[in-house]
């Protein structure tokens, strides 16, 4: 289940630019994926729980958590839409230490030294691929790093948010009521694009699009929790840093993308910060948000 899941995460870069390089508009894309997995996780949470009950006192933190799968969609579409798709997956591979810094900034975790050893080194490696698509690659590649990096941070703010959700409530309940939420401001920002899109797709366009939503936005959630529950949480971290690597075999192969050198560098730092980080840190001290 954890590799399943890591190989349909890893998939769904690649997918997402083959679609928008067939037609499809960045923001009238997300805006009508993520109402379709809305209405999944609707059906599969009242079938498996018969309620969406949150607690008055946990709405902020759903609030929050809305405020940030918005703003990683919106920078996930046009990150993958203005840059390549192995670009924006070795970027991703960044989340783990904006996860850490965040945790270290609210207070959550206090982190050894080996931890900003490895932020040092992955930084690094973000640092170079973001030279390498600034220095012959293209203006709009620079934009899509940048909002690769942006990307990656936006969806640690989502999953630190979310993590006294989950010390109460089922992950498809808090899917099911924090991606509407979240989708309200996303749909009002693609209305335009959504009002102008063509939907005369071929159908592997259409098959991709399927795929774009029972895969890796609805089933992993599925699949992904399961394992946790089976294995623990630190053994299904080390499959989740494979999702990078995956990704940009994924988008060399099936799109014919090729990586600068500079890139290929930076990707080696971030995987190698990543690697001290977890393979050398010691036991730390974990302050749990109440």
């Amino acid at each position: 289940m954890l590799l399943g899941t890591v190989l349909l995460w890893a998939l769904n870069v690649t997918v997402t630019k083959f679609m928008f390089e067939h037609g499809w508009q960045p923001v009238a894309y997300g805006t009508l994926r993520y109402f379709v997995a809305i209405l999944f996780f609707w059906a599969f949470t009242w079938w498996r729980e018969r309620s969406f009950r949150i607690e008055r006192g946990d709405w902020w933190l759903v609030l929050v958590a809305a405020i940030g799968i918005f703003g990683n969609q919106i920078c996930f579409v046009y990150a993958v839409k203005l840059a390549t798709a192995s670009m924006v997956a070795l970027l991703l591979g960044a989340t783990p230490v904006f996860m850490g810094l965040i945790a270290a900034a609210f207070g959550l975790e206090r982190l050894q030294g080996t931890f900003w050893i490895g932020a040092a080194v992955t930084m690094g490696g973000v640092t170079l691929i973001a030279v390498a698509s600034g220095g012959g690659l293209g203006g709009s590649t620079l934009a899509g790093s940048i909002l690769g990096i942006a990307t990656a941070f936006t969806w640690a703010c989502y999953s630190t948010s979310i993590a006294p959700l989950m010390r109460r409530y089922s992950p498809y309940r808090i899917s099911s009521v924090v991606l509407p939420v979240g989708w309200v401001p996303l749909a009002a920002w693609g209305l335009p694009q959504a009002t102008h899109q063509s939907f005369h797709f071929g159908a592997l366009v259409w098959i991709a699009f399927g795929f774009a939503v029972t895969g890796p936005l609805f089933l992993t959630n599925i699949l992904w929790f399961t394992a946790i529950d089976r294995v623990g949480a630190p053994r299904a971290s080390l499959f989740a840093n494979l999702q990078p690597f995956f990704s940009v075999f994924f988008a060399l192969i099936l799109l014919s993308e090729t990586l600068h050198p500079m890139e290929i560098a930076g990707g080696l730092l971030i995987f190698g910060g990543i690697a001290l980080e977890r393979v050398w840190r010691r036991p730390r001290d974990v302050v749990l948000p109440e």
